[in-house]
């Protein structure tokens, strides 16, 4: 897969039942998983579980409405 370019989103292939835990402090260091960087903050990780194989696009640009999913918003 391409390297990722700052403002896109990511893209991540994950397997159905797979579990992530995508990063909501912007303070990771290993984006969009969450590193434990929340830690003394109110701030906790989302946990996903896909129901089906397939890539999970997370916004990459802080300008989704839809936060932590990518909704195209990078593009204007």
């Amino acid at each position: 897969m391409a390297l990722y370019e700052k403002g896109a989103p990511h893209i991540k292939e994950l397997k159905a039942g797979e579990s992530v835990y995508i990063c909501q402090c912007g303070k990771t260091n290993n984006a969009p998983y969450c590193d434990g960087s929340h830690q003394g903050t109110e701030v906790t990780p989302l946990a996903h579980t896909p129901d089906q194989d397939g890539p999970i696009f997370v916004c990459g640009c802080g300008k989704s409405a839809n936060k932590p999913w990518c909704d195209g918003s990078h593009n204007q």
